[in-house]
């Protein structure tokens, strides 16, 4: 579902409590609910469909992809429970049962548990997890929050859903194959642990609204983000393959919904549609001051394989939310 359907069918379901300190009214990666003074409960979930042929694989891009907004709000994850839909009718118990040990790697890389979960027989398989984390209630990081000067801050490539489309063809070679894995799989754990060290005024994960769509999100209603064109990481042949055609349909909603939200003053227009491309077990996007994200990427290097980098800032805002130069 795209941004723009979403919105309106959650609009009228607010919830009203004082220990409510992040619901969905503001479009964040996570609900936030105040335990006491010292902690608050983070509790997020997802699921996707497959986006390789190994179930292995599959199941740790899945964890990795549903584990992530909970490290966007700062959180240390506690627990998890498995979100399986499962096709019985084409696949054997192994296939389901290799799914979920990568899963579990997932959640016991980043010190969670599996505390069980529930399956059903559907016809097209997904997976995915329930995620409960923990927070001090004045450590949050909100997506929405971000202050007029920071900069912005990208810790994976785009690209991933040109290339998962790409790799259901049956298009892509194994070296960029492998790249992409690779990327998905990485957790947000310690990139998003890190942040504690420094001035981070808002922090959100790319997934399926793709950077400009979660970008929207985040901006707020006084400021654009102001991006490079040609600076933002892209995963190898993603570019070709959009030339090419192979977009997946999320990344057109995407740009549908976007076109009239963006500002494009570079020389192409090329960088738009991969700026819009749905991903899976996306990167952190990171408003933070410009010394501490020097700093930062350096310590990230290799956790974000050499990949992240300061890609815009935060300005007033402009004619648009987003203005890609």
């Amino acid at each position: 579902m795209g941004p723009g359907d979403l919105k309106q069918t959650i609009c009228s379901l607010v919830p009203c409590d004082d220990k409510v300190l992040v619901g969905f009214e503001n479009n964040d990666d996570a609900s936030v609910y105040k335990l006491n003074d010292e902690e608050a409960l983070v509790q997020t979930l997802d699921f996707i469909t497959p986006v390789v042929d190994d179930p292995y694989v599959y199941g740790k891009i899945a964890a990795a992809n549903s584990l992530s907004d909970a490290f966007a709000m700062g959180a240390d994850v506690k627990t998890a429970l498995n979100i399986v839909g499962f096709d019985r009718k084409n696949h054997g118990i192994e296939v389901l049962r290799e799914i979920l040990r990568g899963g579990n790697e997932k959640i016991q890389e980043c010190g969670g548990l599996l505390m069980g979960g529930h399956t059903i027989e559907a016809p097209e398989m997904y997976y995915g997890l329930s995620v409960t984390g923990l927070v001090h209630p004045d450590k949050i990081l909100r997506n929405n929050t971000a202050k007029i000067g920071h900069v912005l801050v990208l810790t994976k490539p785009i690209g991933i859903g040109i290339l998962t489309t790409a790799i259901k063809r049956d298009l892509l070679g194994e070296s960029s194959k492998s790249e992409a894995v690779r990327v998905m799989e990485a957790l947000n754990y310690l990139p998003a642990k890190l942040l504690r060290d420094y001035d981070v005024s808002a922090c959100t994960d790319i997934t399926g609204f793709g950077l400009l769509g979660h970008a929207l999100e985040a901006v707020g209603p006084f400021n654009s983000f102001a991006i490079h064109c040609g600076i933002v990481p892209v995963l190898p042949e993603a570019q070709d393959f959009a030339d090419q055609g192979v977009v997946p349909g999320g990344t057109k909603r995407n740009m549908k919904y976007l076109e009239d939200k963006t500002t494009i003053m570079c020389a192409t227009d090329k960088c738009y549609q991969l700026y819009c491309d749905a991903q899976t077990s996306g990167g952190l996007l990171i408003a933070m001051d410009k010394d501490d994200a020097k700093e930062y990427i350096k310590r990230v290097e290799d956790l974000t394989f050499g990949y992240a980098t300061i890609m815009g800032e935060v300005i007033p805002r402009g004619a648009t939310p987003i203005i890609i130069y």
